[in-house]
């Protein structure tokens, strides 16, 4: 299932049994929010005791690469495996990976566009928060560009959302990275929805979120000077516990 790493023959068990995990984790085996086998099965799996596998994820979840709640332990994506996995960032695929590139991210108060508010369940010209970036290379290569649409749920569930109205005036510089974060803290589990779609000189990825009660939390599209072939991502991450 999973490339085995080589750990130091001094390294304890469990810590050998968690860099196995966390291998899979990072290479996307085990995809976020999915729910990890049970320690039984786990422990029948890598040939040791549960107690070896509990600390395991004891371990994992520390690293806030494991959450658990009464249905299991799952996986997650959060501090640096998250840098490492463009998908997940917000807005969707912003990550260039160019220490040196030009980013820009501004936020407004203002009406989506008509595809975005029907997305988001909007009465017509309704306004609601909007999130723009834009991120180049140093040499001006790879131009991405992203609008995000935020449903009214989203601003009124999340507080760090909401405060952003009051300082929405398209001028000042807007960090929302841990948007995702945030919902998640405010109990919503998230499931994206990526599909990509090739243009004649770029690709357009269009992310649509959702909660757990099936309603719209935001939806992002992102133009990225590149060509790909079409193709569609989806996953869940569980609410923060």
């Amino acid at each position: 299932m999973a490339r085995t790493t080589h750990p130091s023959d001094h390294e304890p068990l469990y810590a050998r049994i968690a860099a196995q995990l966390l291998g899979e984790l990072r290479e996307g085996t085990i995809p976020p929010g999915k729910r990890l086998p049970g320690e039984r099965e786990l422990s029948t799996r890598f040939g040791v005791s549960r107690e070896t596998v509990r600390q395991a994820l004891q371990m994992l979840r520390r690293e806030g690469q494991v959450s658990t709640d009464r249905r299991g332990s799952h996986a997650t994506l959060s501090g640096s495996a998250a840098e490492r996995v463009p998908s997940l960032d917000f807005p969707v695929g912003a990550y260039t990976g160019e220490p040196d590139g030009c980013r820009r991210a501004t936020v407004t108060w203002e009406t989506p566009s008509p595809e975005h508010a029907k997305a988001l369940g909007l009465a017509p010209r309704r306004a609601t928060l909007v999130h723009r970036y834009e991120s180049a290379a140093s040499d001006g290569s790879g131009l991405r560009s992203a609008v995000t649409s935020f449903s009214a749920i989203a601003v009124t569930e999340v507080e760090e959302l909401a405060r952003y109205r009051d300082r929405a005036n398209g001028n000042s510089s807007a960090q929302l990275s841990r948007a995702y974060d945030w919902m998640r803290k405010a109990g919503l589990t998230l499931h994206h929805r990526d599909a990509i779609t090739r243009l004649p000189q770029s690709v357009r990825v269009t992310r649509r979120v959702h909660d757990q009660y099936d309603r719209p939390l935001e939806i992002t599209d992102l133009t990225v000077d590149a060509q790909q072939d079409a193709l569609v991502y989806e996953f869940t991450l569980p609410a923060a516990t």
